[in-house]
């Protein structure tokens, strides 16, 4: 694909604009990625035209790599972090420890200025004490960080949202876990022109799995992809033999509300059939028909994974 053929986004009302697909750089900070991979991956997917990259001060070598390997193209992508937690010598959820995250991470990015810091996962009763968000809103007015951000589900997104203090957010939503999409992205985020970035697109892929995952951290997604019986409920609505991957991603890429889904990978070929999927555009009316009645008949009462 090339880059004048990917889809780009306002995001939100921030005034940035983002690919329909963007690259979660979680995977190309493990440790048993080489340096030729991780950078064989930002080259993809920025020669491809995505212009998000998202990325959290506990991502391993992550930060350190896109500043290694993409620092020289930094105007061609917007840059998204998360941090929050303890930091030389801070504790989880202080000032001391957003302002000192911010400061390591345009350290380990190269970067004059990261797009959006998200609180990652932050708990909604710290929120309510308001000393973080001043932390951010600080960062802010010293050129630091372009947009405020929270990352979480459920009764903390909710809370985020409605507290007005943040121009992002970043939650889970994929076609087994859509408490996000329907309780806030969909309505609480767009009224309020947020930037909204959708993680987990494909439910971690529970379908490679011919038996329940004990202990992987896929085992949720896949006890309720068997639970909604989404290949029954689709034999009608799909013809042929269905492509997972292909239908999740554009179920979450197309989603109301949905500004950008990260996909997080090592390889190359594995960003590039990400964006061939995307590149085929919504799903069909009938197969989102057909998901939603499985959805409301046996989701529905599903609270967001986390």
């Amino acid at each position: 694909m090339s880059g004048d053929a990917m889809e780009q986004r306002d995001f939100g009302r921030t005034g940035l604009r983002v690919s329909v697909v963007g690259l979660g750089a979680g995977q190309i900070g493990e440790h048993d990625v080489t340096e030729e991979e991780a950078a064989r991956v930002l080259g993809t997917a920025l020669d491809s035209g995505v212009t998000l990259i998202d990325t959290a001060a506990t991502y391993g070598l992550s930060e350190e790599r896109i500043g290694r390997h993409a620092a020289a193209r930094r105007d061609e992508f917007v840059l998204t972090t998360k941090g929050g937690q303890a930091v030389d010598g801070h504790a989880d959820w202080t000032p001391g420890a957003v302002t000192a995250s911010i400061d390591r991470s345009l350290r380990r990015t190269r970067s004059e200025r990261l797009d959006v810091f998200f609180l990652h996962s932050c708990p909604v009763d710290v929120l309510r004490h308001g000393d973080l968000q001043d932390a951010l809103d600080d960062a802010v007015a010293a050129g630091k960080v372009g947009i405020a951000g929270y990352s979480g589900d459920n009764e903390h997104l909710v809370y985020a949202v409605e507290s007005g203090r943040f121009g992002a957010i970043e939650t889970s939503i994929n076609i087994v876990d859509q408490w996000n999409l329907h309780h806030v992205v969909s309505t609480l985020a767009r009224d309020a022109g947020l930037g909204v970035i959708a993680k987990r697109p494909i439910a971690n892929a529970p379908w490679r799995f011919d038996e329940r995952p004990v202990g992987h951290y896929g085992e949720l997604y896949w006890e309720r992809f068997h639970e909604l019986g989404l290949d029954t409920a689709l034999a009608d609505a799909v013809d042929g033999e269905l492509d997972w991957n292909d239908l999740t991603l554009r179920f979450t890429a197309f989603a109301p509300g949905v500004q950008t889904a990260i996909t997080g990978t090592a390889k190359a070929d594995h960003l590039r059939r990400n964006l061939d999927a995307a590149a085929r555009g919504p799903l069909p009316a009938d197969v989102l028909a057909a998901i939603d009645r499985a959805w409301q008949r046996g989701g529905s009462g599903w609270p967001a994974s986390t």
